[in-house]
């Protein structure tokens, strides 16, 4: 009977968190693109110490960036939602544009900020980048990991 009642707590709990963790996606605001761009030249001020005119330079710069990338992630997702995989043309083509914007990005940057503060932006950018591909090597695990079923992890050690 305690094994009972210890199993349908474990069951409950577990219940419990999953529909938790479900609900806390739900509940993180969306900020619209000019919110975004606030918080990011607030934070790249705090960072690189930046003055008033800088900050009036960089904000039109982030609001580009910004609602393009929004838009590129609108495109995704209609693409996710038919299934369709980019073709290597196109692959190439968005990967090339990306880097152009890149370049272009970080040219205005090195125009607008003074030296020492162009040094620790590409510092915190390098930082930025590391993070991103550690998160997106998370993501691709986990996706392994999701696609193989029980009895796969028991032929892999054979």
């Amino acid at each position: 009977m305690r094994n009972l009642a210890s199993i349908l707590v474990l069951v409950f709990a577990f219940t419990l968190t999953t529909q938790a963790q479900k609900k806390r996606g739900d509940k993180q605001a969306k900020l619209t693109i000019e919110q975004q761009t606030t918080l990011t030249v607030k934070k790249m001020t705090l960072a690189l110490d930046l003055s008033e005119k800088q900050q009036n330079e960089i904000k039109p710069l982030l609001m580009a960036k910004m609602s393009e990338r929004k838009a590129a992630m609108e495109k995704r997702k209609a693409e996710k939602t038919k299934k369709e995989r980019p073709t290597a043309d196109e692959i190439y083509a968005m990967k090339n544009k990306q880097l152009d914007h890149q370049i272009l990005m970080k040219n205005k940057m090195q125009d607008i900020l003074d030296e020492a503060q162009f040094e620790k932006f590409e510092k915190m950018q390098k930082r930025r980048s590391k993070i991103a591909m550690h998160k997106m090597k998370g993501k691709k695990d986990r996706k392994q990991r999701k696609g193989k079923k029980r009895g796969d992890k028991l032929e892999e050690n054979k």
